[in-house]
């Protein structure tokens, strides 16, 4: 089974785990450690920023 190559960069997988508060646990568990709910809301976050910034550069 090959593995699948993330979207999103380390970076930014990291500014949004500072936003929403599990940074701690990804530094010293990695992203298994986090929970579905986390992950979830990780990627709704990722969603809703690329949205705005898809509709900021619409508006353009």
């Amino acid at each position: 089974m090959s593995r699948r190559r993330g979207i999103m960069s380390e970076q930014f997988k990291m500014e949004l785990a500072k936003d929403l508060g599990i940074y701690d646990t990804v530094q010293k568990e990695g992203w298994g450690g986090i929970t579905t709910r986390d992950a979830g809301n990780l990627v709704k976050r990722a969603i809703q920023i690329a949205e705005q910034t898809l509709a900021n550069q619409t508006q353009k």
